[in-house]
């Protein structure tokens, strides 16, 4: 009997052991692999507070107690992790020098954490962690001594990477075409999670600005490919993020000499895009004023790329419907090429001249502003050669019934400079605009163009009076001609009418005469 018994004992011994060695090693494992994994997943800059970081045995107690006990034990486990691991990090100013590097990594890698702002009740706790993370890594970056490592320019890059490219907005310009909202008249539409995002432009801004920053080892991390997304940003319908973006994209330009000419042709790409496909695009301002910085700084002689992209790029932007969002910054880059080689006169005139508008008068009106500002700055040489077109257009506007064009034309004529240029060459110009400038004196409707027309009718008259005269003489020669056609044509007309008339009460075959201008 006690021999049974003794043989019984390994066996109680062996399974106790077994029972003891195995319940607390898959409990430790799990919990510990569990807690590892979502550190790791932090460490590595994708923060979930998803499902997929609890761990099994907790999923297990959910499924046995079900899904509302599930999703509560979830929920309140992941905001344990995300706050004992977030609010575990120090301030900067409680490390010493030699591990703030190391504390800057694992905030930059807290950031990459991208939340949900659709919903503003949700994690609330976590996106305020965020938020003062990007605050200290934003005053970090401005007071950092010392060249950034390789390192930590990857994952500065990676963290803003994360954040500013995302997916587009939820109501993108065709839904709202869609739905008949008018495009020009709609208010903006502002990113909600902006908070975040301003902190996060900010932050980069500081850092591309920063004089520890070598260019020449971000430059394998701020790289073409991340420069074009950059672009591609500036589509945004927030003009806050356009205007972070705009300082930003000009840092770059200036820091990373390697990457000019490739954002120039980003640039261009862009417009032409938007000139000859979608003629929709936000941030065509934005990117002009880069441009003006830019041409700004042209070497001269300018190079022929930078001509081409003149005529190629810049006068085809006078074309879309939507030239006032950027007409101001377009003429100020027009202008910049203008004073750095005054022989493009030419080339701009005439480049206006083809994109004229037709039926848009305020378009005009603008066009006539820029023309004025050309003209100023165009010298003798460049003017003959385009003078003629020149005025010709120009008598169009003056006969325009829109009073803002016609008096805006005659505003032009009135200009010093302009003025100038027009007595050198009045015995080609005055004839070509006088008939515009007689019809207006005689019957236009608005008063102040008819006074207008006045000034510049007796400046043209003192200025060449023999001229003068003889432009008179053929005018009323023309008109005395075209008053004659005009009767001859309703003469014309009474006698069709009367043959008609006879044709219709006659009963046989009416023969019809060759009737010419001059029917009695």
């Amino acid at each position: 009997m006690i021999k049974n018994i003794l043989n019984k004992f390994p066996k109680r011994s062996s399974k106790s052991s077994e029972a003891r060695d195995h319940t607390p090693t898959t409990s430790s494992n799990g919990s510990s692999i569990s807690r590892s994994n979502d550190m790791g997943k932090y460490s590595s800059g994708s923060c979930h507070t998803g499902s997929s970081s609890v761990p099994k045995s907790i999923s297990v107690v959910g499924q046995d107690s079900g899904n509302n006990i599930s999703q509560t034990v979830e929920s309140k486990l992941n905001g344990y992790l995300v706050k004992s691991y977030c609010e575990g990090l120090p301030s900067f100013r409680d490390v010493p020098n030699s591990e703030k590097e190391n504390l800057f990594v694992k905030k930059l890698n807290l950031c990459s954490v991208v939340h949900d702002f659709t919903d503003p009740t949700k994690n609330l706790k976590e996106k305020e962690i965020k938020r003062q993370a990007l605050v200290e890594i934003v005053d970090y970056v401005t007071s950092v001594n010392g060249k950034f490592s390789e390192s930590v320019v990857e994952e500065i890059v990676n963290m803003v990477s994360e954040n500013i490219f995302r997916t587009p907005s939820p109501q993108p310009h065709e839904i709202k075409v869609l739905h008949g909202f008018d495009m020009e008249e709609e208010e903006p539409l502002l990113d909600l999670s902006w908070p975040h995002l301003q902190l996060v432009y900010e932050f980069f801004m500081r850092f591309v600005a920063s004089p520890e920053m070598d260019a020449k080892l971000a430059k394998g991390y701020i790289d073409h490919s991340f420069v074009l997304k950059l672009l591609n940003l500036f589509d945004s319908e927030d003009p806050r993020e356009r205007e972070y973006l705009k300082t930003i994209l000009h840092r770059v330009y200036g820091k990373f000499m390697v990457h000019r000419p490739f954002i120039r042709k980003a640039i261009n790409n862009i417009f032409y895009q938007f000139i000859f496909e979608t003629e929709k695009h936000n941030g065509i301002a934005e990117l002009l004023e880069i441009l003006g910085s830019i041409i700004n700084g042209f070497a001269l002689p300018l190079k022929e790329e930078h001509k081409l992209f003149l005529v190629r790029a810049l006068i085809p932007l006078h074309k879309p419907k939507c030239l006032l969002m950027y007409h101001h910054q377009l003429c100020y880059c027009i202008m910049q090429f203008l004073e750095k080689d005054s022989s493009l006169a030419d080339t701009i005139i005439r480049g206006l001249l083809k994109y004229w508008p037709v039926t848009s008068s305020s378009k005009e009106v603008l066009f006539l502003s820029e023309l004025e500002e050309v003209l100023e700055m165009t010298q003798l040489p460049e003017f003959h050669s385009c003078m003629i077109p020149l005025f010709r257009q120009l008598a169009h506007c003056l006969s325009s019934f829109h009073f803002q064009v016609a008096e805006r034309a005659l505003f032009l004529l009135k200009n010093d400079h302009i003025e100038n240029l027009i007595k050198q060459n009045c015995h080609i110009i005055l004839p070509i605009i006088f008939t515009a400038l007689e019809k207006n004196a005689i019957n236009h409707w608005n008063q102040a163009v008819h006074n207008l027309t006045l000034a510049v009718r007796k400046m043209f008259s003192d200025l060449n009076p023999q001229l003068f005269e003889e432009c008179l003489l053929k005018f009323l020669e023309d008109q005395s001609t075209e008053e004659a056609i005009k009767a001859a044509r309703e003469a014309a007309w009474r006698c069709l009418d009367e043959i008609a008339g006879k044709r219709a009460t006659s009963t046989g075959v009416l023969l019809i005469p060759h009737i010419g201008i001059s029917c009695q």
